[in-house]
């Protein structure tokens, strides 16, 4: 999998906010050290020019961040291990196609001192983006080199594009090496208002109360 099947599985930018803030609340109920968590939802990432940004990393250099903003969205996802990273070479340069074609309303974005190392090198290898008049995600012209995953896409967004509650289960359950409660998942995914006796199915050791900050950075009422 590459981006363009990636591109071809996303939903909507909305959708794919709601499912992004899902995957946080899930996250700061489960993991509430926030160093320990996968999925991330910052609804306050820049107030001034009303942006939101969804992330995940996975604690081996793997990381993707998702910036919703009026123009509509940008992905850039880093896979450190794969052909395409900037740092499989000498030149420490982005894959050829990767930013070339992004729009100029995503500027911001490809140039987020964030979004790359120290040396200003961008930490990308796989990137879409969907103008709010789009009909559909879109990204560079690539030329791929051989392999099943040459940009990281497939794992990075696994769970973006296989967005059922039993998929995010399966992870959760893989990760904490515990057993977590399937019904309480679907009922978060559901968007069934937050209770003690909900946040409790999932982490008995935490109360809706504690989770005020989270929830409130995440957006989530």
């Amino acid at each position: 999998m590459t981006v363009e099947r990636v591109a071809s599985a996303l939903p909507s930018p909305a959708e794919l906010r709601d499912h992004c803030r899902t995957l946080a609340v899930l996250e700061a109920i489960l993991l509430p050290e926030w160093g320990d968590r996968y999925f991330g939802y910052d609804a306050r990432w820049n107030v001034e020019a009303g942006e939101e940004m969804a992330s995940m990393r996975d604690g081996s250099g793997d990381e993707y961040s998702i910036v919703f903003t009026a123009a509509g969205a940008y992905v850039r996802g880093f896979a450190h291990e794969t052909e395409m990273s900037p740092y499989g070479g000498e030149d420490r340069a982005v894959w050829p196609g990767v930013l070339d074609d992004v729009p100029a309303v995503f500027a911001a974005q490809v140039a987020e001192p964030a979004f790359s190392d120290e040396d200003d090198v961008p930490a990308v290898t796989a990137c879409l983006w969907r103008e709010t008049a789009d009909d559909a995600w879109r990204h560079g012209a690539i030329e791929f080199p051989a392999g099943d995953d040459p940009d990281g896409a497939d794992q990075l967004f696994a769970l973006l594009t296989d967005r059922r509650p039993e998929a995010y289960h399966a992870h959760a359950e893989e990760y904490l090496e515990d057993e977590i409660d399937l019904a309480a998942v679907r009922a978060v995914f559901a968007g069934e208002p937050l209770t003690d006796e909900l946040v409790a199915a999932l982490n008995p050791e935490l109360t809706l109360a504690d989770l005020a900050e989270d929830l409130a950075e995440i957006g989530r009422p």
